[in-house]
């Protein structure tokens, strides 16, 4: 376990996982709040934990280097969601791969590299590593980001509110052609295991129908749902899929899997568009949203939550609160341990207030 009481000097920050907007945001209000207020040296590890493994992939941040990217996407330290030090994915000469476990040279290069802590910023994938080499002694405190709002511990992550707006965004600029041509827009949102994003985004998109994870849905059911709206006049429909969702006595909708059995998704949009149209006779058509979802400036809410997340990351390693992560917890930030973010996905309730909201608002789940 990691020792306390040392004295910081140089910290190293992370982004882990998939990007989304306020990276930058927490990146730089960490920055800010080592230097002024510690005095200490930034280092940036570039792509994750991959740049531990490969010790010259680190980037010194100073207050120049980061003092006008809080409005900016993506992270200028890089990311990566195939990077897990433990369970390496290593291309053989055969073409064939290995796994191997890189965790003993990662700490061999965090000690060489001089870090007295490491500030990890990702969703639960990243945060289970940072937990990991915790328990093998690296002083690490954890920032909790991803933008489908899934991790526990957490009132909201950053990334989600832009994510969310994003979305909405998209589902306003559709409705007009949904309107003119009279058609079913099918419109798949990211959300693997929980559905967030569609929630959210559905209600203030004024979607008919919104389908998530938690929820199983009977495709006879929702197509019921759309005729009817076509006999009572509506002659178009929004219908919002989740990419994690599951029909009922069926699976996720999966199009692949990685050397470490990491599912990858994909593919329910278009399943649900076919189907809806065989079984209603409505012209339907099929968005995917896709990646557009992590990409652009993040929102006013984020980069204030991203920036008071930074700020108070910097201070737990300043009073060494390691094996913690900070979290939002009504209007304030705490110190929460790891493990209590990563002991379970949080999702959707299926009876709580907002899906009761938009049952009341006449959007359809699929299900009754």
């Amino acid at each position: 376990m990691v020792k306390q009481g040392k004295t910081i000097k140089k910290i190293g920050i992370s982004t882990g996982g998939g990007d989304c907007p306020g990276l930058n945001a927490v990146i730089r209000a960490a920055v800010y709040t080592a230097i002024n207020t510690y005095g200490w040296e930034v280092i940036g590890i570039l792509d994750s934990f991959n740049g531990l493994i490969y010790p010259d992939q680190i980037k010194p941040l100073t207050i120049s280097d980061v003092k006008d990217i809080h409005y900016k996407g993506g992270t200028i330290i890089g990311t990566t969601n195939k990077g897990n030090p433990f369970k390496w994915e290593k291309k053989k000469p055969d073409g064939s791969v290995e796994i191997v476990d890189y965790s003993d040279r990662v700490m061999e290069n965090f000690e060489h590299l001089g870090l007295d802590a490491l500030i990890v910023i990702g969703g639960d994938g990243t945060q289970k590593i940072a937990l990991q080499f915790f328990e093998k002694g690296m002083p690490v405190v954890g920032v909790p980001k991803t933008i489908d709002n899934d991790l526990n511990a957490t009132d909201v992550t950053f990334g989600f509110n832009s994510a969310v707006r994003t979305a909405t965004e998209v589902l306003d600029k559709l409705r007009s052609t949904a309107e003119s041509h009279h058609r079913v827009m099918v419109v798949e949102m990211m959300g693997r295991h929980s559905g967030w994003i569609a929630l959210h985004s559905g209600i203030a998109g004024s979607a008919h129908v919104i389908l998530i994870p938690e929820i199983e849905f009977d495709i006879e059911k929702v197509a019921k749902f759309l005729k009817d709206r076509a006999e009572k006049g509506d002659k178009y429909s929004i219908v919002v899929v989740a990419e994690g969702a599951i029909p009922k006595g069926g699976e996720m909708s999966a199009v692949g899997r990685s050397a470490d059995g990491t599912v990858h998704l994909g593919g329910i949009g278009h399943k649900v568009g076919k189907a809806l149209e065989n079984l209603t006779g409505l012209e339907t058509r099929v968005m995917v949203v896709g990646h557009i979802q992590r990409g652009g400036s993040p929102t006013e809410f984020d980069r204030i939550l991203a920036s008071r997340y930074g700020e108070a990351s910097v201070h737990l390693v300043a009073n060494g609160d390691f094996g913690k992560m900070v979290a939002l917890r009504g209007t304030a930030i705490k110190a929460v341990p790891i493990q209590e973010a990563i002991g379970e996905t949080k999702k959707v309730y299926p009876s709580g207030t907002l899906v009761k909201v938009a049952r009341s608002l006449g959007i359809c789940f699929g299900d009754e």
